[in-house]
């Protein structure tokens, strides 16, 4: 009798454990990986703040880079930003903090290569962002090129 007893607490042992294997496996992991849900209008806001990229700003004395130095824009409104690049050189927009969304990943133009790495000439880059904060940046081959994005909540 104790063999047997013994031997059905190790089948159950084992099939408790392949069902926590199986559930941390296939339910837990997969949930915890999840993207979070973040509302429809704060993924695509209805309108786009745009930052031009000042011809000449190549050049290290040229005081003004990107109009506006500030781009101040509302979740849920205009959180997505499109850079314009109107000089005749690459630039890229490269956070300071290394900032990644998470939704659209690293703010940084050298980490989408759909663009491969730089807003050309004549060219936008856009960026949703999904958070409220602050979020400086720079041109990674033009340093002294310094922006910084605001988004502010939406009190509507």
């Amino acid at each position: 009798m104790a063999s047997n007893t013994a031997g059905i607490s190790l089948v159950a042992f084992v099939i408790a454990l392949a069902v926590s294997i199986g559930y941390y496996q296939f339910m837990y992991i997969p949930e915890v990986n999840a993207k979070p849900l973040i509302a429809e209008e704060i993924l695509h806001p209805e309108k786009s703040f745009h930052v031009e990229i000042v011809p000449g700003s190549a050049i290290p004395s040229q005081v003004k880079n990107f109009t506006p130095i500030e781009a101040r824009a509302t979740i849920e409104i205009d959180n997505r930003i499109i850079w314009t690049n109107n000089d005749t050189v690459p630039h890229t927009v490269t956070t300071d903090d290394g900032y990644v969304d998470v939704i659209n990943g690293k703010f940084d133009t050298l980490a989408h290569e759909d663009i491969g790495g730089f807003v050309m000439p004549g060219k936008e880059w856009e960026f949703t962002f999904t958070k409220v904060g602050e979020f400086p940046y720079h041109c990674e081959p033009h340093p002294w090129m310094k922006g910084k994005v605001v988004i502010v909540e939406n009190f509507s």
